[in-house]
């Protein structure tokens, strides 16, 4: 068991998207030096690490999720050189910096799939998951793409299909082959020798499949959340094209190559299936040191309930494996709109506040400091496959993934000097960055302060965790690393309460952390989007431990 408190045990980590971050040179496209020039910017927010999507050479079907050289940089993003300046850099400034390893599959445009379609009988024609077509000719077994449809697709070149979990032109890559499972090993020393600090692994449920292909049953609860509801995908269990056990072995190959570089870190992206014991096994000592899913970041209501059901869900013992919160990424639409608080920027700042509070670590997605609604875009603006395919019932990912707008009165917002990939919309332009840097009451000051000031509360980063009973509405808990316990407690709705669990839970306020709140005979009073933050005078009291 360690002793010692790890870096990554409550760290604040920045997800950045380079293609949106900053263009420095004039062609739409974020890239490696821009995000080198605002290290600055992002070390003041009062972060641990950034998280940087992917950068590696690929096709950009799924813009960077489909690798086609996993060791090259792609020409859009800089050269080799410029991820060393970058890892120099935020190191410099004290951020750790994490890669997305894109694993579970590659390009079809990678030169392992290119070799491995030409025969059944090459060096690589394992290297992929290929079967023969059922009977009646059609995919050997029932199983979806997330991006709709079979995952299976037809491959003339050997009269066989492929598997595919996302689009058909990102083959599966067949883990159950050792050769696999050591490209990808070598693939991770490549990058930690470089200087990364560890890895964000996009989908690591999906690495292995059933050898038998044996087909998915029916999923016989309705899916939940609109977001679910307008792909057939969800109305499958996915017991066996993901989640296998084999998974495990695979991680804890990882874990042992990671563990032989100093305060390296495996994050973990988990799918819902079981998400529970999913997140607890993947978790394990040996595995993962951290993991998030979908609960949060699929929210459509900033609910406390929902927030402490999730907490209580994945509670474990402090020597596992951590949970990691996030509430906004790539992938999904952004809180303020998602959760019909676009109107309420305080409900931002709230929210990230209590989920930087949680036990565990928390990722925040480019752009949540400045309480940026989701940009609404239309058809004819949209690059991302997932939403052109189900296009009107979803209107894809592009509306949280549109650049970083940094100076209100520039062209683009300051992103870049030519047409971005994606535009800015006027609505973000509002809310750039130094607009809000002179707004001393501004999302993106009080983020800053709030995170300057959870620095200096240790027992926020590493304590355990107990909630308490609270009226609704209210997320109340207290963190305690037997030094100097932290009682919390955030109004996550839009009208004020009064919160009393009496003087020996809730303790003397706490100041400096931005949140003006007060205390009388008749308890806390907590405004809309409130937070109070006291000193408990005794011992923890009673609750549910997390």
């Amino acid at each position: 068991m360690t002793t010692q408190p790890q870096w990554w045990q409550g760290a604040a980590i920045y997800q950045i998207y380079p293609r949106s971050f900053l263009d420095t040179t004039g062609n739409g496209v974020g890239d490696l030096a821009g995000i080198t020039r605002k290290l600055d910017y992002v070390a003041e927010l009062g972060v641990d690490a950034i998280w940087i999507s992917p950068f590696v050479q690929s096709p950009m079907k799924d813009y960077g999720y489909d690798v086609s050289d996993y060791r090259a940089v792609d020409p859009l993003f800089g050269q080799q050189g410029d991820v060393q300046v970058l890892f120099d850099e935020a190191h410099k400034r004290g951020l750790k910096v994490l890669m997305d390893q894109v694993l579970s599959h590659t390009s079809d445009q990678h030169p392992w799939f290119a070799e491995s379609k030409l025969s059944r009988d090459n060096p690589k024609a394992d290297w992929y998951v290929w079967a023969d077509a059922a009977p009646d000719g059609g995919p050997p077994n029932n199983w979806l793409s997330v991006f709709g449809g079979p995952s299976w697709q037809w491959s003339p070149w050997r009269s066989q299909y492929y598997l595919h979990n996302f689009l058909r032109e990102q083959p599966d890559l067949n883990f159950h082959n050792p050769d696999v499972q050591e490209a990808m090993l070598d693939v991770c020393r490549y990058w930690l020798d470089l200087g990364a600090d560890g890895f964000r692994l996009d989908v690591c449920a999906f690495y292995f499949h059933d050898r038998q292909l044996r087909d998915n049953p029916p999923e016989p609860e309705a899916p939940r959340g609109a977001h679910f509801q307008f792909n057939p995908y969800s109305h499958q269990r996915h017991t066996r094209d993901i989640g296998q056990p084999e998974n495990l072995g695979f991680l804890e190959r990882l874990r042992a190559l990671i563990d032989e570089y100093e305060d390296r870190v495996l994050l973990g992206e988990m799918h819902q299936e079981n998400y529970a014991q999913l997140h607890r096994d993947y978790t394990a000592p040996g595995r993962l040191h951290l993991a998030y899913g979908y609960d949060l970041l699929g929210a459509e209501t900033l609910d406390a309930g929902v927030v402490r059901a999730s907490v209580e869900k994945l509670g474990h013992a402090d020597d596992d494996g951590w949970p990691c919160w996030a509430m906004d990424n790539h992938d999904f639409t952004r809180t303020p709109t998602r959760c019909g608080v676009e109107d309420e920027p305080d409900a931002a700042v709230v929210a990230l506040a209590a989920l930087t509070c949680l036990r565990g670590a928390s990722c925040l997605y480019q752009g949540s400091e400045l309480a940026l609604p989701e940009a609404q875009l239309d058809f004819e603006d949209l690059q991302d496959p997932y939403g052109k395919e189900f296009w009107p019932a979803y209107k894809g990912r592009d509306g949280a993934r549109t650049p970083m707008p940094w100076k209100a009165e520039e062209p683009h917002g300051g992103f870049s000097e030519a047409d971005p990939w994606l535009p800015v919309p006027p609505a973000h332009a509002r809310l750039a960055v130094d607009v809000q840097d002179t707004q001393p009451g501004s999302p993106l000051n009080r983020v800053r302060a709030f995170l300057d000031w959870r620095r200096t509360e240790p027992a926020l980063r590493t304590g355990s965790m107990v909630i308490h009973d609270a009226p609704d509405g209210v997320l109340a808990f207290t963190r305690d690393d037997g030094r100097g316990p932290v009682f919390c407690a955030f109004n996550l709705a839009s009208e004020g309460t009064c919160l009393d669990l009496g003087h020996a839970v809730s303790g003397d306020a706490l100041d400096g952390h931005g949140f003006g709140c007060h205390a009388d005979d008749s308890g806390i009073h907590l405004p809309a989007w409130g937070a109070w933050f006291g000193r408990p005078p005794g011992a923890q009291a009673e609750g549910t431990r997390a």
